[in-house]
């Protein structure tokens, strides 16, 4: 069997400018321009290139970009009475405060103080609570970018097995309700699960999400399965340097599974491509546009 690689690079590049042509359309139909305010507290180097590959991409769809960088030493109290003003600011649609932040600041107090309607990260208990019980939500944009990829490569998912491994706010929670959403069977799997392989081999679809380099080996795969590795991991090679990979042992899955998606270049490239989506989608309904 031929195991063919998902391009989340090409569909994420189309995905932008979609979202570009909307944005140019609603400018020039109803005057709006979607803003999107983040928030850096301190110098980590990972978040540093994060937030300036997301202004970048946010300014060529034509939206506008805040950005605020703050010292790591900043105090809870002045990052939250930031966000308290990015709530009230009307040019201001989205707002996405970048984790992880310094140990004095409560990640769970300020994402709580994040106004729900412009919470694109869509971490806020009320867009979990909205999605889990099927309502309209921002979604977290890396599962929403996964189930993007999964209905452009395999059409309708009803009916299909799924199996999520990893139970994280962020990614396999989220991830999982979507599928739902979609009308497939849905199991959740994580580090205590009994026989976890076994439950990987039951999947039509197999979501992993766990942090752990390579952790999915070939043979938990059921043949023609679609995988969707949400890990990035870098690993040491002989040389010295290191090398990207995912949860799942990218070699081990060719000739099993029927469509994976690699790392780099699988899913990572959606979640700006989603973030810019949630963006646009949040300024329509604040607008009475969606």
């Amino acid at each position: 069997m031929e195991t063919k690689p998902i391009d989340g690079k090409a569909f994420a590049a189309g995905l932008r400018a979609r979202i570009a042509e909307e944005v140019s359309a609603l400018k020039a139909s109803a005057g709006l321009t979607p803003g999107l305010a983040v928030v850096l507290v301190g110098e980590d180097p990972a978040s540093q290139v994060y937030v300036r590959n997301k202004a970048a991409q946010t300014a060529e769809a034509g939206m506008a970009s805040f950005e605020h960088k703050l010292s790591a030493e900043t105090p809870e109290a002045d990052v939250l009475a930031l966000v308290a003003k990015l709530n009230a600011d009307p040019a201001v649609n989205g707002i996405l405060v970048q984790l992880p932040l310094p140990a004095q600041i409560d990640a769970t107090k300020v994402i709580a103080a994040i106004d729900p309607a412009k919470d694109v990260d869509g971490f806020h208990v009320v867009n979990a609570g909205r999605l889990a019980v099927g309502l309209d939500a921002l979604v977290p944009c890396t599962p929403l970018g996964c189930i993007m990829l999964l209905k452009h490569h395999l059409g309708s998912l009803a009916g299909l097995k799924a199996v999520v491994v990893g139970r994280s706010n962020i990614v396999g929670k989220p991830a999982a309700q979507l599928l739902l959403k979609e009308d497939c069977t849905v199991t959740i799997a994580h580090s205590r699960t009994r026989d976890l392989p076994g439950e990987c081999r039951t999947a039509d679809i197999l979501v992993v999400a766990v942090g752990r380099p390579e952790m999915v080996r070939g043979d938990w795969i059921k043949p023609g399965a679609t995988v969707i590795d949400v890990g990035i991991n870098r690993v040491p090679k002989e040389d010295g340097k290191t090398r990207l990979v995912g949860d799942v042992a990218y070699a081990e899955a060719q000739g099993i599974a029927g469509l994976i998606t690699p790392v780099p270049g699988g899913v990572g490239p959606m979640t700006i491509a989603c973030l810019l989506q949630n963006t646009l989608t949040a300024a329509k309904r604040q607008k009475g546009l969606a």
